[in-house]
């Protein structure tokens, strides 16, 4: 893993629309995705495939596979991957809660 600076909120909204925000937050809630499709747009001209391109993912290389290996992402029996979370989530509305990550 690098060394990554730490960051600290400001109380202002990190996508830069000045909006405040709660105690230890760094967006308004969705302004998260905002700026990160400002960002895509501004550097691979709006293309996530240029995008993970760029970082060496693509069809022959898994974004979430690698996710699933070296961070805290799980995956669902079913093949579904993400924060485990989310795959809680997923398992809940599809019907398949009960399955182990």
């Amino acid at each position: 893993m690098t060394n990554r600076p730490r960051l600290i909120p400001t109380g202002n909204c990190w996508c830069g629309c000045q909006r405040e925000v709660g105690l230890g937050k760094f967006f308004a809630p969705g302004h998260d995705k905002t700026a990160e499709a400002a960002l895509i747009a501004l550097r691979y001209e709006g293309s996530v495939p240029h995008f993970l391109h760029a970082h060496g993912y693509g069809p022959q290389h898994s974004v979430t596979g690698d996710a699933v290996e070296k961070t805290n992402w799980v995956e669902c029996p079913c093949g579904y991957r993400g924060a485990p979370s989310s795959v809680r989530r997923h398992q809940d509305k599809a019907g398949h809660g009960d399955m182990e990550v």
